[in-house]
């Protein structure tokens, strides 16, 4: 359980350093809304794991 927790931790913040920098530059303001929705993704599946680990 432990090591889950790790790498959706680890996922947030390279989604979010994506997102940032997506919308910093405007070019690749594509690559902020993908950061957005692996964001929204990362957050679902932890969400998911724990509910399913607290019923064991």
């Amino acid at each position: 359980m432990q090591k889950f927790a790790v790498v959706i931790v680890v996922l947030l913040v390279l989604w979010a350093v994506l997102s940032i920098v997506g919308f910093v530059l405007k070019g690749l303001f594509w690559l902020g809304i993908i950061g957005l929705v692996l964001i929204v993704g990362t957050i679902a599946l932890g969400a998911v794991q724990r509910s399913l680990n607290d019923r064991r």
